[in-house]
């Protein structure tokens, strides 16, 4: 890909369920542009590696940023969601849109309407004491 990325055939590349290290390795062979792994309310085990990317410039897609085969549980999200008349999932994107400037979200759907659910979530605002509440979920 590097070689192919120096003869101008691929312009960008990005790696996927990587390490920081892994990360700083590849970023010595080749222009890395996007990190996608996974992340999310309940799983942030990224949290330092988001902040690492954002200071490069370097874009981080999380996969199952809605929980992936285990959807996310959580009565703290729903009771955010309930006071914000908002769907869980609109909160757990909001929370990922919120959470740094080089996150890209790329959830998943099957219905034009659930789409239009996904999109609303880049407009809810997120109060800090709901904010809180989320961050808690993780720990």
């Amino acid at each position: 890909m590097a070689d192919l990325q120096r003869q101008g055939l691929v312009r960008h590349i990005g790696l996927s369920n990587v390490t920081p290290t892994q990360f700083a390795e590849a970023r010595d062979i080749a222009e890395i542009v996007c990190v996608q792994n996974q992340y999310n309310l309940a799983h942030r085990d990224d949290d330092a590696f988001i902040d690492a990317l954002a200071a490069e410039g370097v874009a981080y897609v999380p996969f199952f940023p809605l929980g992936g085969f285990s959807p996310l549980p959580s009565a703290a999200l729903s009771d955010v969601a309930a006071r914000l008349d908002a769907t869980p999932m609109q909160v757990a994107l909001a929370w990922l849109l919120r959470r740094s400037p080089n996150i890209l979200l790329i959830p998943g759907t099957s219905s034009v309407a659930h789409l239009h659910e996904n999109l609303a979530a880049a407009s809810l605002t997120l109060p800090e004491d709901a904010v809180a509440e989320l961050d808690a979920i993780g720990r």
